[in-house]
């Protein structure tokens, strides 16, 4: 199977490089990677055009900065893959978990993975009191989409998101921002079209490393829960 990687990157000029390298060094599987610059400022669109552009299939320059899930939206009429894989542009996320990702669609009746930090966590690692504050959070989110959506999910808000492309098709994608997430959930849903979770590595980074999501993110994430479930 083509599996094309879609790569949302702004102001990752420190980690866009080493995450593209991970991906290229990968062995056995055949990839289209696709990279949608955000209208980054911090010298990301030089580093991509001068080294990465060369190295990948497609680069798309925003603009203006519009959102990761805006970002996404870009990407779709130039996917050639049968899977779909979403990658944050920094080092959250291992590259060597896509063959766990891939993995379950062999199974022709799984259309989507969700990589789960949850069922990867390592019990025994060390957690600042922030770390525990967003794992909380996440906990809380998820059990509410569950709530709402009818699921059983450990991680409803991961990154690691792997779709058929065939399935991705068959929602419209509204939102700009980090509210892809709960948009595509909820969406799939209402299809109701089942999501299978693997476990994944994680390793999660500070907002003094460039980490852009907020607690405001999390309180829009319920609005637009509720918003494709009842309205």
């Amino acid at each position: 199977m083509l599996i094309t990687i879609i790569i949302p990157c702004y102001n990752e000029k420190n980690t866009i490089k080493n995450i593209v390298d991970k991906i290229l060094n990968l062995q056995n599987i055949e990839l289209q990677i696709i990279i949608i610059d955000d209208f980054s400022t911090d010298g990301t669109v030089e580093l991509l055009k001068n080294d990465i552009l060369h190295r990948v299939d497609k680069i798309i320059f925003h603009k203006k900065n519009k959102g990761k899930g805006a970002a996404i939206k870009s990407a779709l009429s130039s996917i050639k893959g049968e899977i779909v894989i979403i990658q944050d542009a920094d080092l959250e996320y291992d590259p060597n978990d896509y063959f766990s990702l891939i993995e379950p669609f062999y199974n022709k009746n799984i259309n989507i993975v969700y990589g789960s930090r949850v069922l990867g966590r390592s019990k025994n690692q060390k957690k600042t009191l922030i770390q525990l504050y967003r794992i909380f959070g996440n906990y809380v989110l998820t059990k509410f989409s569950n709530f709402i959506n009818n699921q059983k999910l450990t991680d409803a808000h991961t990154c690691y998101k792997a779709f058929r492309f065939k399935i991705l098709n068959k929602i419209q994608l509204i939102e700009d921002d980090f509210s892809f997430c709960p948009e595509v959930t909820t969406k799939f849903s209402n299809i109701n079209e089942n999501i299978y979770e693997v476990p994944i590595s994680y390793n999660g980074r500070e907002y003094k490393d460039g980490k852009k999501i907020r607690f405001s993110d999390a309180l829009k994430a319920v609005k637009v829960i509720l918003k494709y479930k009842y309205f």
